[in-house]
Protein backbone atom coordinates (compact mmCIF):
# COMPACT_ATOMS: atom_id res chain seq x y z
CA UNK A 1 0.00 0.00 0.00
CA UNK A 2 1.37 3.38 -1.05
CA UNK A 3 0.87 5.53 2.05
CA UNK A 4 1.54 8.75 0.13
CA UNK A 5 -1.26 7.95 -2.28
CA UNK A 6 -3.59 7.10 0.60
CA UNK A 7 -2.75 10.40 2.33
CA UNK A 8 -3.48 12.30 -0.91
CA UNK A 9 -6.89 10.59 -1.13
CA UNK A 10 -7.70 11.73 2.40
CA UNK A 11 -6.48 15.24 1.54
CA UNK A 12 -8.58 15.42 -1.66
CA UNK A 13 -11.82 14.56 0.11
CA UNK A 14 -10.94 16.93 2.97
CA UNK A 15 -10.60 19.80 0.49
CA UNK A 16 -13.94 19.02 -1.18
CA UNK A 17 -15.74 18.40 2.12
CA UNK A 18 -14.37 21.54 3.80
CA UNK A 19 -15.39 23.73 0.84
CA UNK A 20 -18.92 22.28 0.88
CA UNK A 21 -19.18 22.71 4.65
CA UNK A 22 -18.13 26.36 4.37
CA UNK A 23 -20.66 27.16 1.63
CA UNK A 24 -23.52 25.60 3.59
CA UNK A 25 -22.38 27.38 6.76
CA UNK A 26 -22.28 30.78 5.03
CA UNK A 27 -25.87 30.34 3.87
CA UNK A 28 -27.08 29.03 7.23
CA UNK A 29 -25.27 31.72 9.24
CA UNK A 30 -26.40 34.53 6.94
CA UNK A 31 -22.85 35.74 6.34
CA UNK A 32 -23.71 36.49 2.74
CA UNK A 33 -26.44 38.91 3.81
CA UNK A 34 -24.03 40.90 5.97
CA UNK A 35 -21.85 41.81 2.98
CA UNK A 36 -22.99 44.19 0.27
CA UNK A 37 -22.05 43.26 -3.29
CA UNK A 38 -22.17 45.59 -6.26
CA UNK A 39 -22.58 42.68 -8.70
CA UNK A 40 -23.16 38.96 -8.86
CA UNK A 41 -19.52 38.53 -9.93
CA UNK A 42 -18.31 39.96 -6.61
CA UNK A 43 -20.62 37.54 -4.80
CA UNK A 44 -19.14 34.58 -6.68
CA UNK A 45 -15.62 35.92 -6.12
CA UNK A 46 -16.18 36.01 -2.34
CA UNK A 47 -17.44 32.44 -2.29
CA UNK A 48 -14.60 31.16 -4.46
CA UNK A 49 -11.78 32.84 -2.54
CA UNK A 50 -13.19 32.16 0.94
CA UNK A 51 -13.89 28.50 0.10
CA UNK A 52 -10.33 27.98 -1.15
CA UNK A 53 -8.78 29.73 1.87
CA UNK A 54 -10.96 27.86 4.38
CA UNK A 55 -10.35 24.50 2.70
CA UNK A 56 -6.58 25.00 2.70
CA UNK A 57 -6.81 26.16 6.31
CA UNK A 58 -8.56 22.93 7.30
CA UNK A 59 -5.99 20.83 5.46
CA UNK A 60 -3.25 22.69 7.35
CA UNK A 61 -5.01 21.97 10.65
CA UNK A 62 -5.31 18.27 9.80
CA UNK A 63 -1.66 18.21 8.77
CA UNK A 64 -0.49 19.84 12.01
CA UNK A 65 -2.55 17.40 14.08
CA UNK A 66 -0.78 14.54 12.29
CA UNK A 67 -3.80 13.22 10.43
CA UNK A 68 -1.93 12.68 7.18
CA UNK A 69 0.72 10.52 8.86
CA UNK A 70 -1.12 7.52 7.49
CA UNK A 71 -0.96 4.26 9.42
CA UNK A 72 -2.56 0.99 8.40
CA UNK A 73 -3.14 0.38 12.10
CA UNK A 74 -5.52 3.31 12.56
CA UNK A 75 -8.87 1.96 13.72
CA UNK A 76 -12.30 3.36 12.93
CA UNK A 77 -12.73 4.36 16.57
CA UNK A 78 -9.47 6.31 16.44
CA UNK A 79 -10.68 7.91 13.21
CA UNK A 80 -13.78 9.15 14.99
CA UNK A 81 -11.91 10.68 17.94
CA UNK A 82 -9.24 12.24 15.67
CA UNK A 83 -11.94 13.82 13.51
CA UNK A 84 -13.90 15.18 16.48
CA UNK A 85 -10.78 16.64 18.12
CA UNK A 86 -9.50 18.27 14.91
CA UNK A 87 -12.97 19.65 14.10
CA UNK A 88 -13.38 21.27 17.51
CA UNK A 89 -9.89 22.80 17.37
CA UNK A 90 -10.37 24.10 13.82
CA UNK A 91 -13.86 25.50 14.41
CA UNK A 92 -12.74 27.47 17.46
CA UNK A 93 -9.78 28.88 15.52
CA UNK A 94 -11.88 29.84 12.45
CA UNK A 95 -14.62 31.30 14.64
CA UNK A 96 -12.11 33.57 16.42
CA UNK A 97 -10.83 34.77 13.03
CA UNK A 98 -14.38 35.47 11.79
CA UNK A 99 -15.27 37.39 14.96
CA UNK A 100 -12.07 39.46 14.87
CA UNK A 101 -12.84 40.46 11.25
CA UNK A 102 -16.48 41.32 12.04
CA UNK A 103 -17.91 38.60 9.79
CA UNK A 104 -19.86 37.27 12.78
CA UNK A 105 -21.20 39.55 15.54
CA UNK A 106 -20.51 38.59 19.16
CA UNK A 107 -23.97 37.92 20.60
CA UNK A 108 -26.07 35.11 22.03
CA UNK A 109 -26.37 33.53 18.59
CA UNK A 110 -22.58 33.19 18.23
CA UNK A 111 -22.41 29.90 20.15
CA UNK A 112 -25.08 28.42 17.89
CA UNK A 113 -22.98 29.36 14.87
CA UNK A 114 -20.01 27.48 16.35
CA UNK A 115 -22.10 24.32 16.60
CA UNK A 116 -23.45 24.83 13.07
CA UNK A 117 -19.96 25.17 11.59
CA UNK A 118 -18.70 22.15 13.56
CA UNK A 119 -21.71 20.10 12.46
CA UNK A 120 -21.29 20.89 8.77
CA UNK A 121 -17.53 20.31 8.87
CA UNK A 122 -17.93 16.93 10.55
CA UNK A 123 -20.87 15.96 8.31
CA UNK A 124 -18.97 16.64 5.06
CA UNK A 125 -15.52 15.32 6.03
CA UNK A 126 -16.05 12.38 8.37
CA UNK A 127 -18.07 10.03 6.09
CA UNK A 128 -15.41 9.98 3.32
CA UNK A 129 -12.69 9.40 5.91
CA UNK A 130 -14.44 6.54 7.69
CA UNK A 131 -15.18 4.97 4.30
CA UNK A 132 -11.50 5.10 3.28
CA UNK A 133 -10.35 3.84 6.70
CA UNK A 134 -12.89 1.00 6.70
CA UNK A 135 -11.87 -0.06 3.19
CA UNK A 136 -8.19 -0.01 4.21
CA UNK A 137 -8.87 -1.95 7.43
CA UNK A 138 -10.89 -4.53 5.47
CA UNK A 139 -7.96 -5.15 3.10
CA UNK A 140 -5.55 -5.43 6.08
CA UNK A 141 -7.74 -8.01 7.84
CA UNK A 142 -8.06 -9.98 4.61
CA UNK A 143 -4.27 -10.12 4.40
CA UNK A 144 -4.23 -8.20 1.11
CA UNK A 145 -2.08 -5.35 2.41
CA UNK A 146 0.10 -4.77 5.45
CA UNK A 147 3.54 -3.75 6.63
CA UNK A 148 6.71 -5.66 5.84
CA UNK A 149 7.82 -7.41 9.02
CA UNK A 150 11.18 -8.87 10.03
CA UNK A 151 11.66 -11.42 12.83
CA UNK A 152 14.92 -11.11 14.77
CA UNK A 153 15.87 -14.55 16.01
CA UNK A 154 15.85 -18.12 14.76
CA UNK A 155 15.15 -20.30 17.78
CA UNK A 156 12.06 -21.41 19.71
CA UNK A 157 10.68 -17.96 20.58
CA UNK A 158 11.09 -16.75 17.01
CA UNK A 159 9.31 -19.83 15.66
CA UNK A 160 6.49 -19.37 18.20
CA UNK A 161 5.91 -15.81 16.96
CA UNK A 162 6.05 -17.01 13.35
CA UNK A 163 3.44 -19.69 14.08
CA UNK A 164 1.09 -17.31 15.92
CA UNK A 165 1.17 -14.75 13.10
CA UNK A 166 0.57 -17.42 10.48
CA UNK A 167 -2.34 -18.90 12.45
CA UNK A 168 -4.16 -15.59 13.04
CA UNK A 169 -7.78 -15.98 11.97
CA UNK A 170 -7.96 -12.26 11.22
CA UNK A 171 -4.54 -10.88 10.15
CA UNK A 172 -3.25 -7.92 12.12
CA UNK A 173 -1.22 -6.53 9.20
CA UNK A 174 2.15 -8.26 9.59
CA UNK A 175 3.49 -9.49 6.25
CA UNK A 176 6.49 -11.64 7.18
CA UNK A 177 9.39 -10.81 4.86
CA UNK A 178 12.03 -12.94 6.57
CA UNK A 179 14.21 -13.34 9.64
CA UNK A 180 17.78 -12.62 10.73
CA UNK A 181 20.03 -14.83 12.86
CA UNK A 182 21.68 -13.94 16.16
CA UNK A 183 25.07 -15.34 17.27
CA UNK A 184 25.14 -17.80 14.41
CA UNK A 185 21.86 -19.52 15.23
CA UNK A 186 20.64 -22.45 13.16
CA UNK A 187 18.40 -22.98 10.18
CA UNK A 188 14.84 -23.31 11.54
CA UNK A 189 12.39 -25.61 9.83
CA UNK A 190 9.92 -23.01 8.67
CA UNK A 191 8.92 -21.46 5.40
CA UNK A 192 10.64 -18.12 5.98
CA UNK A 193 13.68 -16.69 4.23
CA UNK A 194 16.87 -15.89 6.14
CA UNK A 195 17.86 -12.32 5.21
CA UNK A 196 21.22 -12.29 6.97
CA UNK A 197 22.78 -11.82 10.38
CA UNK A 198 21.61 -9.41 13.07
CA UNK A 199 24.89 -7.48 12.95
CA UNK A 200 23.81 -6.26 9.48
CA UNK A 201 20.30 -5.32 10.62
CA UNK A 202 20.36 -1.79 9.19
CA UNK A 203 21.37 -3.04 5.74
CA UNK A 204 18.60 -5.66 5.82
CA UNK A 205 15.98 -3.09 6.82
CA UNK A 206 17.01 -0.72 4.04
CA UNK A 207 17.31 -3.42 1.37
CA UNK A 208 13.95 -5.06 2.03
CA UNK A 209 12.13 -1.84 3.11
CA UNK A 210 11.16 -3.32 6.46
CA UNK A 211 8.50 -1.36 8.39
CA UNK A 212 8.24 -3.41 11.60
CA UNK A 213 10.61 -5.73 13.45
CA UNK A 214 9.75 -8.30 16.10
CA UNK A 215 12.58 -9.04 18.53
CA UNK A 216 12.26 -12.73 19.45
CA UNK A 217 15.55 -13.40 21.21
CA UNK A 218 16.27 -16.12 23.75
CA UNK A 219 17.11 -15.45 27.41
CA UNK A 220 20.84 -16.00 26.82
CA UNK A 221 20.85 -13.45 23.99
CA UNK A 222 20.07 -10.44 26.19
CA UNK A 223 23.28 -8.54 25.45
CA UNK A 224 22.83 -9.06 21.72
CA UNK A 225 19.25 -7.83 22.02
CA UNK A 226 20.42 -4.56 23.62
CA UNK A 227 22.86 -3.96 20.76
CA UNK A 228 20.18 -4.75 18.18
CA UNK A 229 17.62 -2.41 19.73
CA UNK A 230 20.31 0.28 19.93
CA UNK A 231 20.94 -0.06 16.19
CA UNK A 232 17.20 -0.06 15.47
CA UNK A 233 16.97 3.37 17.09
CA UNK A 234 18.69 4.68 13.96
CA UNK A 235 15.69 3.66 11.86
CA UNK A 236 12.02 4.59 11.69
CA UNK A 237 10.73 1.04 11.99
CA UNK A 238 8.23 -0.03 14.65
CA UNK A 239 9.99 -2.18 17.23
CA UNK A 240 8.10 -4.95 19.04
CA UNK A 241 9.18 -7.70 21.40
CA UNK A 242 7.72 -10.70 23.17
CA UNK A 243 6.22 -9.47 26.46
CA UNK A 244 7.13 -11.05 29.77
CA UNK A 245 4.62 -11.90 32.50
CA UNK A 246 5.71 -8.72 34.30
CA UNK A 247 4.89 -6.63 31.23
CA UNK A 248 1.45 -8.22 31.02
CA UNK A 249 0.70 -7.67 34.72
CA UNK A 250 1.89 -4.04 34.74
CA UNK A 251 -0.11 -3.15 31.64
CA UNK A 252 2.84 -2.18 29.45
CA UNK A 253 1.42 -3.79 26.30
CA UNK A 254 0.63 -1.09 23.75
CA UNK A 255 -1.66 -2.42 21.03
CA UNK A 256 -3.71 -0.43 18.54
CA UNK A 257 -5.74 -3.34 17.18
CA UNK A 258 -7.90 -6.05 18.73
CA UNK A 259 -6.48 -8.36 16.09
CA UNK A 260 -2.96 -9.70 15.82
CA UNK A 261 -0.51 -11.26 18.26
CA UNK A 262 -0.05 -9.29 21.53
CA UNK A 263 3.45 -7.82 21.60
CA UNK A 264 5.28 -5.21 23.65
CA UNK A 265 5.95 -2.10 21.56
CA UNK A 266 9.32 -0.57 22.35
CA UNK A 267 9.17 3.25 22.03
CA UNK A 268 10.89 4.37 18.83
CA UNK A 269 9.36 7.83 18.71
CA UNK A 270 10.28 10.88 20.74
CA UNK A 271 7.67 13.58 20.15
CA UNK A 272 4.18 13.91 18.72
CA UNK A 273 3.86 14.91 15.03
CA UNK A 274 2.18 18.21 16.00
CA UNK A 275 4.94 19.20 18.43
CA UNK A 276 7.58 18.11 15.92
CA UNK A 277 6.18 20.53 13.33
CA UNK A 278 5.99 23.38 15.86
CA UNK A 279 9.55 22.62 17.02
CA UNK A 280 10.82 22.68 13.43
CA UNK A 281 9.05 25.98 12.66
CA UNK A 282 10.52 27.46 15.84
CA UNK A 283 14.00 26.29 14.76
CA UNK A 284 13.74 27.87 11.32
CA UNK A 285 12.18 31.18 12.41
CA UNK A 286 14.32 31.45 15.54
CA UNK A 287 17.59 30.82 13.70
CA UNK A 288 16.78 33.44 11.05
CA UNK A 289 15.90 36.05 13.67
CA UNK A 290 18.95 35.33 15.83
CA UNK A 291 21.38 35.31 12.89
CA UNK A 292 20.18 38.83 11.99
CA UNK A 293 20.16 40.13 15.58
CA UNK A 294 23.62 38.72 16.36
CA UNK A 295 25.37 40.22 13.31
CA UNK A 296 27.00 43.08 15.34
CA UNK A 297 28.24 40.69 18.07
CA UNK A 298 29.45 38.19 15.48
CA UNK A 299 31.40 40.94 13.71
CA UNK A 300 33.19 41.83 16.98
CA UNK A 301 34.03 38.17 17.65
CA UNK A 302 35.32 37.70 14.10
CA UNK A 303 37.69 40.63 14.50
CA UNK A 304 38.86 39.40 17.92
CA UNK A 305 39.52 35.86 16.64
CA UNK A 306 41.40 37.18 13.61
CA UNK A 307 43.58 39.43 15.77
CA UNK A 308 44.54 36.49 18.03
CA UNK A 309 46.73 34.61 15.57
CA UNK A 310 45.53 35.58 12.10
CA UNK A 311 44.05 32.12 11.53
CA UNK A 312 40.62 31.18 10.18
CA UNK A 313 37.58 32.50 12.03
CA UNK A 314 35.28 29.54 11.56
CA UNK A 315 35.85 25.94 12.56
CA UNK A 316 34.16 23.10 10.65
CA UNK A 317 34.17 19.55 11.89
CA UNK A 318 32.27 16.40 10.99
CA UNK A 319 29.71 15.34 13.59
CA UNK A 320 27.08 12.60 13.62
CA UNK A 321 23.49 13.78 13.37
CA UNK A 322 20.03 12.29 13.37
CA UNK A 323 19.82 8.63 12.36
CA UNK A 324 23.61 8.46 12.23
CA UNK A 325 24.01 10.81 9.26
CA UNK A 326 27.23 12.88 9.31
CA UNK A 327 27.22 16.65 8.81
CA UNK A 328 29.65 19.56 9.13
CA UNK A 329 29.13 21.63 12.27
CA UNK A 330 30.01 25.36 12.21
CA UNK A 331 31.61 27.10 15.21
CA UNK A 332 33.75 30.11 15.93
CA UNK A 333 37.32 28.84 16.35
CA UNK A 334 38.20 28.84 20.04
CA UNK A 335 41.54 26.97 19.93
CA UNK A 336 44.99 27.73 18.58
CA UNK A 337 45.86 26.44 15.12
CA UNK A 338 46.81 22.74 14.83
CA UNK A 339 45.23 22.01 18.22
CA UNK A 340 44.64 18.39 17.21
CA UNK A 341 47.81 17.71 15.26
CA UNK A 342 48.45 14.72 17.54
CA UNK A 343 44.94 13.32 17.04
CA UNK A 344 41.44 13.84 18.51
CA UNK A 345 41.42 14.97 22.14
CA UNK A 346 38.52 16.15 24.29
CA UNK A 347 38.72 19.61 25.77
CA UNK A 348 38.66 20.34 29.50
CA UNK A 349 38.21 23.42 31.68
CA UNK A 350 41.92 24.29 31.76
CA UNK A 351 42.83 23.14 28.27
CA UNK A 352 45.96 25.09 27.16
CA UNK A 353 44.89 24.77 23.52
CA UNK A 354 42.07 27.28 24.08
CA UNK A 355 42.85 30.88 23.12
CA UNK A 356 42.02 33.77 25.51
CA UNK A 357 39.21 34.88 23.19
CA UNK A 358 38.09 31.28 22.89
CA UNK A 359 37.91 30.90 26.68
CA UNK A 360 35.64 33.93 26.91
CA UNK A 361 33.46 32.64 24.10
CA UNK A 362 33.13 29.20 25.68
CA UNK A 363 32.16 30.62 29.05
CA UNK A 364 29.29 32.48 27.40
CA UNK A 365 28.64 29.84 24.71
CA UNK A 366 29.35 32.43 22.00
CA UNK A 367 31.52 30.04 19.99
CA UNK A 368 28.31 28.17 19.14
CA UNK A 369 26.62 31.12 17.41
CA UNK A 370 27.48 29.66 13.95
CA UNK A 371 25.51 26.55 15.01
CA UNK A 372 22.50 28.62 13.90
CA UNK A 373 23.58 27.91 10.32
CA UNK A 374 23.24 24.19 11.03
CA UNK A 375 19.80 24.80 12.55
CA UNK A 376 18.72 26.74 9.47
CA UNK A 377 19.97 23.90 7.26
CA UNK A 378 17.85 21.43 9.24
CA UNK A 379 20.88 19.52 10.59
CA UNK A 380 20.44 20.67 14.18
CA UNK A 381 17.76 21.99 16.52
CA UNK A 382 17.91 24.58 19.29
CA UNK A 383 17.43 21.82 21.88
CA UNK A 384 18.76 18.29 21.53
CA UNK A 385 21.73 16.15 22.57
CA UNK A 386 25.04 17.71 21.57
CA UNK A 387 26.45 16.09 18.39
CA UNK A 388 29.60 14.03 18.84
CA UNK A 389 32.34 12.82 16.52
CA UNK A 390 32.23 9.25 15.25
CA UNK A 391 35.64 8.69 16.84
CA UNK A 392 34.11 9.13 20.31
CA UNK A 393 30.73 7.56 19.51
CA UNK A 394 32.48 4.29 18.65
CA UNK A 395 34.15 4.33 22.07
CA UNK A 396 30.94 5.23 23.91
CA UNK A 397 28.87 2.52 22.22
CA UNK A 398 31.33 -0.14 23.37
CA UNK A 399 30.53 0.77 26.98
CA UNK A 400 26.96 2.04 26.57
CA UNK A 401 25.15 0.65 23.49
CA UNK A 402 22.00 2.58 24.44
CA UNK A 403 23.83 5.77 23.45
CA UNK A 404 22.55 5.21 19.91
CA UNK A 405 19.07 6.19 21.11
CA UNK A 406 20.35 9.79 21.18
CA UNK A 407 20.79 9.61 17.41
CA UNK A 408 17.04 9.23 17.08
CA UNK A 409 16.61 13.01 17.33
CA UNK A 410 18.31 16.03 15.83
CA UNK A 411 21.34 17.19 17.82
CA UNK A 412 20.99 20.57 19.46
CA UNK A 413 22.83 23.77 20.29
CA UNK A 414 21.95 23.15 23.92
CA UNK A 415 20.75 20.12 25.80
CA UNK A 416 19.69 18.89 29.22
CA UNK A 417 23.10 17.23 29.53
CA UNK A 418 24.87 20.52 28.72
CA UNK A 419 22.76 22.40 31.25
CA UNK A 420 23.02 19.89 34.11
CA UNK A 421 26.46 18.40 33.44
CA UNK A 422 28.39 20.75 31.16
CA UNK A 423 31.48 19.90 29.13
CA UNK A 424 32.79 16.33 29.25
CA UNK A 425 36.56 15.89 29.01
CA UNK A 426 36.62 12.06 29.01
CA UNK A 427 34.57 9.27 27.45
CA UNK A 428 33.39 8.19 30.92
CA UNK A 429 32.13 11.72 31.58
CA UNK A 430 30.36 11.67 28.22
CA UNK A 431 28.58 8.49 29.33
CA UNK A 432 27.58 10.16 32.62
CA UNK A 433 26.17 13.12 30.67
CA UNK A 434 24.37 10.64 28.44
CA UNK A 435 21.94 9.79 31.26
CA UNK A 436 20.61 13.37 31.31
CA UNK A 437 20.04 13.38 27.56
CA UNK A 438 18.25 10.02 27.71
CA UNK A 439 15.90 11.48 30.32
CA UNK A 440 15.28 14.40 27.95
CA UNK A 441 14.41 12.09 25.05
CA UNK A 442 12.01 10.05 27.20
CA UNK A 443 10.26 13.26 28.31
CA UNK A 444 10.69 15.28 25.12
CA UNK A 445 8.11 18.03 24.60
CA UNK A 446 7.96 21.75 23.88
CA UNK A 447 7.64 22.70 27.57
CA UNK A 448 10.87 20.85 28.41
CA UNK A 449 12.58 22.57 25.45
CA UNK A 450 11.46 25.95 26.77
CA UNK A 451 12.85 25.19 30.25
CA UNK A 452 16.21 24.11 28.81
CA UNK A 453 16.41 27.29 26.73
CA UNK A 454 15.70 29.42 29.83
CA UNK A 455 18.44 27.62 31.82
CA UNK A 456 20.83 28.04 28.88
CA UNK A 457 20.19 31.80 28.72
CA UNK A 458 21.01 32.04 32.45
CA UNK A 459 24.26 30.10 31.89
CA UNK A 460 25.20 32.42 28.99
CA UNK A 461 24.56 35.55 31.06
CA UNK A 462 26.44 34.25 34.11
CA UNK A 463 29.33 32.94 32.01
CA UNK A 464 29.15 29.39 33.37
CA UNK A 465 29.45 27.67 30.02
CA UNK A 466 32.60 25.76 31.01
Amino acid sequence: MNRTRLALIYLFFDLIGSAAAWIFFCRAAGICSTIEYQSNEQFKDFFTKSSVIISLGWVLIYFITGFYSVSLKRSRLQEFFYSVTATIFGVVLIFLILVSNNFIPVNQNALNLVFILAGYQFLFTYPPRITITSFTAHRVHKGLIGYRTLIIGSNSKAYDIYRKIKEEKIPGGNILTGYVKINGGHEPEWNLKCLGHADRIIDVINKYKIEEVIVATEDDEFESMLNIIGNLQLTDVTIKAIPSLKDLLTGKIEHTSIYGTPLLEIPNRTITPTQAIIKQLFDYLGSIILIILLIPLSAILIIAIKLTDGGPVFYRQERIGRNGKPFKIFKFRSMFLDAEKEGPKLSGRNDPRITPVGRFMRKHRLDEIPNLINVLKGEMSFVGPRPERKYYIDQIVQKAPHFLRLLKVKPGITSWGQVKYGYASTVDQMIERLEYDLVYIDNMNLLVDFKIIIYTIIIIIEGKGM
